[in-house]
């Protein structure tokens, strides 16, 4: 009698966190967090970035309602992506472009590229999708957003992986390269958008003040203590996966993400979208 009960139990532990993990996944939830900066413009305080990574071209809900009502309602100043629309794994952009489609409408979006972007077939014609339904494409570009005499400079970097391929200390290397091709303005409060959260120090190191990063996915399988088991380039127990972190001479944010790759369910780990908010510390 008692094997049997003992199976039994485990089939019964197994469904359930089957049960819940398939919930879990499509469950999208809206984050926020605060930044508090000195340096921050003054015409700037208060000012939201929406921020969303690794969509892996899955869907939340018809015509993605659950993603873009959470978008809404955050009241965005801007909507900022970092890489991994689409999935090299599974063709397919409809997703992708059903979202940013109607992101537009509620506040301008830009953009940079993941790795999956860099290893797609598929990328040159997201690309060009993309610019036709006016998102603002940051790869290795800058934006400086203005308010009255303030001034605030968005900056995206191409994912590393089109040049350096899976080379992690090549990776560092183009990123430092291009940052210091990128960012030229000192004075100006630069905020930047990368999918790589592991090169927080060069980040830090290029003068950035803020950067927004995803590529992790939260740690995959997060335990309850909120540790992340594992993340690409950052291997097991990653250091970054979620939320605010902190440096000398910078900060930076990780998104969670949205959708799924080469591991096809997260557990306590539910799909984020980030309402990053600009404060100036007095």
């Amino acid at each position: 009698m008692v094997v049997p009960i003992v199976i039994g139990c485990i089939l019964a532990a197994v469904a359930a966190v089957c049960a819940w993990g398939a919930w879990e996944n499509t469950a999208v939830r809206l984050d926020r967090v605060v930044v508090e900066d000195a340096d921050l413009p003054a015409a700037f305080h208060g000012f939201t970035l929406l921020h969303l990574s690794d969509l892996h071209n899955a869907r939340f809900g018809k015509g993605q309602k659950k993603l873009l009502d959470l978008i809404a309602s955050a009241a965005p100043d801007a909507v900022v992506v970092t890489g991994d629309l689409i999935d090299k794994r599974r063709p397919g952009m409809a997703h992708a472009l059903e979202l940013l489609s109607q992101a537009v409408n509620i506040a301008p979006v830009y953009y940079v590229t993941g790795n999956h972007e860099a290893v797609s077939r598929e990328y040159p014609a997201l690309r060009r999708r993309l610019a036709a339904l006016g998102v603002h494409l940051l790869n290795d570009r800058t934006q400086t957003l203005r308010r009255g005499r303030d001034r605030l400079v968005l900056a995206g970097l191409e994912d590393p992986m089109f040049t350096a391929g899976q080379d992690a200390a090549r990776n560092a290397a183009v990123a430092e390269e291009r940052l210091r091709a990128l960012l030229t303005d000192k004075a100006a409060y630069t905020v930047l958008l990368s999918h790589r959260p592991e090169l927080f120090g060069v980040y830090c190191a290029a003068g950035v003040r803020l950067a927004l990063c995803g590529h992790a996915h939260g740690g995959q399988f997060r335990l309850p203590w909120g540790q992340g088991i594992v993340a690409p380039n950052q291997g097991l127990f990653p250091k970054y996966t979620q939320g605010l972190y902190v440096k000398e001479g910078g900060k930076m944010v990780v998104s969670r993400g949205l959708g799924n790759s080469s591991v096809p369910i997260r557990l306590n780990n539910r799909p984020q979208a980030v309402a990053v908010t600009l404060k100036k510390m007095t």
